[in-house]
């Protein structure tokens, strides 16, 4: 009957809103059996948040809000912008019982592990979490009494992000008929060491590159944990590596904010019948590489702008948050998450035209950069 619809954790037949007629006797639409679950008691509410400093821009709390009525799940997302992290773990909403868990960013990724009980093993290989998880799991019958105890998790799913995405692009028929295939990585933070993990997840063979233009030697702890090498320039220096290896670069990723105003070397983006004999004994790739540009506002980087006039595939930092965001939801709650709604959110959030009253940001390379979060 319509008790045990509602008691079912898996498979139950519903009908829909939107038919004219029930589908069959009994049937309750997931809205009806959620409400249900609620006034029963059967499904707690639940608190989460997105942690960071200087954090107003974040579309987090719309994205995952959105995604919790979509599923019409009673949990609220909000934003807690804090300087320190050891404050919002001794806060209140830490030690709530009906505490989720939270999605955590800059500058607090790195900081917040000090305070949880277990890692993921991404968590630990990248060295940062994004995503917590609040536990509850069962004591030792024997020992406890059968009680359960909080435990928190800490996963990391910007990687997830980047991974999505890079399969999404690449599939399985990236295969130059020459080349070996590299991927170069920009930058040596958070979003760096997280692109770096997805590329080691591939599994297809792809060399890693890195380059940090500030400091070089963080590009090397990069090498040391995720293999690669690691180049000092983006002209001799990429040149000869790439000979060397006999590869060209199929992805450039930049986890730099947009005030560095990073652009990639004319030879690197250009067409071989463009470039002529200007690179001298490398010649220019035949596969113009995929750029990855982690910041989402503003929409048009230096480097997006100049990505795009050479005729490259662009990714935005928009289309990496909306993948980790999907990532968090199904961690935090085991259900699928509604892609399709998180994914609108986030366009009417960050593209321009789905902005109202916004004027077009095209190549003006705006200063003020928002990364994934």
């Amino acid at each position: 009957g319509q008790f045990s619809r509602v008691l079912n954790e898996r498979f139950a037949p519903v009908t829909h809103e939107s038919l004219p007629f029930v589908a069959a006797p009994g049937q309750l639409s997931a809205s009806e059996i959620m409400t249900t679950k609620i006034l029963m008691g059967l499904l707690k509410s639940k608190k989460y948040c997105i942690v960071g400093h200087n954090i107003a821009y974040s579309v987090s709390p719309q994205m995952q809000s959105a995604a919790f009525a979509a599923t019409r799940l009673p949990h609220s997302y909000s934003l807690v912008d804090i300087p320190s992290i050891d404050e919002f773990c001794a806060s209140d909403l830490w030690a709530d019982e009906d505490f989720g868990g939270c999605s955590v960013t800059i500058p607090h990724k790195r900081a917040i592990m000090a305070h949880l009980d277990e890692l993921s093993e991404a968590a630990e290989k990248i060295g940062a979490v994004n995503t917590v998880i609040a536990r509850q799991v069962e004591e030792d019958e024997e020992t406890e009494g059968g009680k359960t105890r909080r435990v928190m998790y800490g996963d990391n799913t910007d990687w997830r992000g980047f991974y999505t995405a890079l399969r999404r692009r690449l599939g399985a028929g990236d295969h130059s008929a020459d080349k070996a295939r590299a991927v170069l990585i920009v930058g040596a933070g958070g979003a760096a060491r997280a692109a770096a993990y997805a590329v080691s997840e591939l599994g297809d063979g792809y060399e890693q590159i890195y380059f940090n233009p500030r400091t070089p030697a963080k590009a090397s702890e990069l090498a040391e944990t995720f293999g690669g090498r690691v180049v000092t320039d983006l002209e001799g220096g990429l040149k000869s590596i790439l000979d060397d290896m006999d590869a060209e670069v199929r992805v450039v990723i930049s986890g730099l904010p947009a005030a560095a105003d990073f652009v990639l070397p004319q030879w690197l983006i250009k067409d071989a019948e463009d470039e002529g004999n200007e690179c001298g004994a490398l010649s220019p790739p035949s596969n113009k590489p995929i750029v990855y540009d982690v910041s989402y506002i503003p929409y048009w980087t230096k480097l997006l702008s100049q990505a795009e006039e050479a005729g490259l595939d662009v990714v935005r930092g928009s289309e990496i948050l909306w993948e980790q965001g999907v990532g968090q939801f199904e961690l935090w709650t085991g259900r699928m998450a509604p892609y399709k709604v998180m994914r609108e959110m986030v366009m009417r959030r960050t593209l321009p035209k789905y902005q109202a009253g916004q004027t077009d940001q095209k190549k003006k390379g705006s200063s003020e950069s928002k990364t994934a979060n």
